[in-house]
């Protein structure tokens, strides 16, 4: 990546997985235990959420690295275009599920400030799914154009 850190704690540091399930949930816990007093809400059912979507990030990986080549993320872009299992629902099952997992963290430490995280997370996916859609349509055509006339960008 041409603009990316040198350093190599900078670069892990500034990969998204890392961002969205690692630093996210330290930052809001951080967060809302100085705003409370040192103490934490806790809303179990969230846990559901923070499952669902870290399980979606990793085996939606899985399936698309499987059947597409490349690498997990868009870096290393896949060589074949994947349009079945999840990739029926949604385009972006993987971007979807760093999305579910900070509103589960939302909900879990029933924390505004991890929603605000979600909203400008959310606007941040979306034009980088627009920059990763432009490099799709290069890369695989009209068999890209025809999977986004039947497969919505998120849900």
């Amino acid at each position: 990546m041409p603009n990316s850190p040198t350093h190599p704690l900078l670069r892990v540091l500034g990969r998204t997985p890392v961002r969205t399930f690692v630093l996210m949930p330290l930052a809001v816990a951080a967060f809302e235990l100085a705003g409370r007093g040192g103490a934490l809400a806790v809303e179990p059912w969230g846990i559901v959420l923070l499952a669902w979507g870290f399980g979606q990030y990793r085996l939606a990986g899985a399936y698309r690295t499987a059947r597409g080549g490349g690498g997990p993320g868009i870096e290393v872009p896949p060589v074949r275009l994947v349009t079945s299992g999840i990739y029926r629902f949604t385009r972006n099952p993987m971007y979807l599920g760093h999305l579910i997992f900070i509103a589960g963290l939302g909900v879990t430490l029933r924390s505004w400030f991890a929603l605000v995280l979600l909203a400008v997370t959310a606007v941040w996916f979306d034009a980088r799914v627009r920059a990763d859609e432009a490099r799709m349509r290069e890369r695989f055509g009209d068999a890209f154009e025809a999977y986004m006339k039947t497969t919505r960008r998120w849900v």
